[in-house]
């Protein structure tokens, strides 16, 4: 079976974005060597990249134009869009899913193969949180308190009981946080 993984990175007080939309400036207190070594390799794993609308047109606008080896893979990797008021994906290798994500999503679970990676996507995260569908939280943490923005963990989620599998310390203050969902019981 294939592994869905959420990958995000946010900052200290748990924004992934700042108050307008891809205020994503703490990322480069974070970005260094370290982060792209595990940039390359979760792309040279992964079967599919999976995105919402908004961050699938952000991304599609950034890499398609960009050079180097993460802009070859994220270009060459199939890529699912999940909207329903696109009526057609253009960037390289993508497909788009307008009904039924979360359904379609475990269907591709359920095949052999590699890691399909969320990457952002606040409003698809949700709902495959809600849906019990990520295998795996990683959670890059930037040393930043932002004070205000747009938080990846908002209301509406359905409790979780997670474990840690992993803590990676980077030289610049920055962690990788990887955990797994457990069963969850009475929280």
């Amino acid at each position: 079976m294939r592994k869905l993984i959420m990958w995000n990175i946010i900052t200290l007080d748990g924004y992934y974005e700042g108050n307008e939309p891809w205020d994503l400036s703490f990322h480069n207190k974070v970005w260094g060597p370290e982060l792209e070594q595990l940039s390359i390799e979760q792309l040279h794993s992964a079967d599919y990249l999976i995105f919402g609308r908004l961050t699938y047109e952000g991304m599609a606008a950034y890499w398609t134009n960009a050079e180097g080896e993460i802009a070859d893979l994220m270009n060459q990797i199939p890529k699912i869009v999940v909207s329903q008021t696109l009526s057609n994906a253009e960037w390289n290798n993508t497909t788009l899913i307008k009904e039924n994500p979360s359904e379609e999503i475990f269907k591709l679970k359920a095949q052999q193969g590699g890691y399909m990676f969320v990457f952002g996507s606040a409003n698809l995260s949700k709902m495959l949180m809600n849906d019990h569908l990520f295998d795996e939280y990683r959670i890059g943490i930037a040393p930043v308190i932002l004070g205000s923005g747009r938080p990846l963990f908002s209301q509406g989620l359905t409790p979780k009981h997670l474990s840690l599998v992993s803590i990676q310390q980077l030289v610049n203050g920055g962690i990788v946080l990887k955990y797994i969902e457990q069963p969850t019981e009475d929280i």
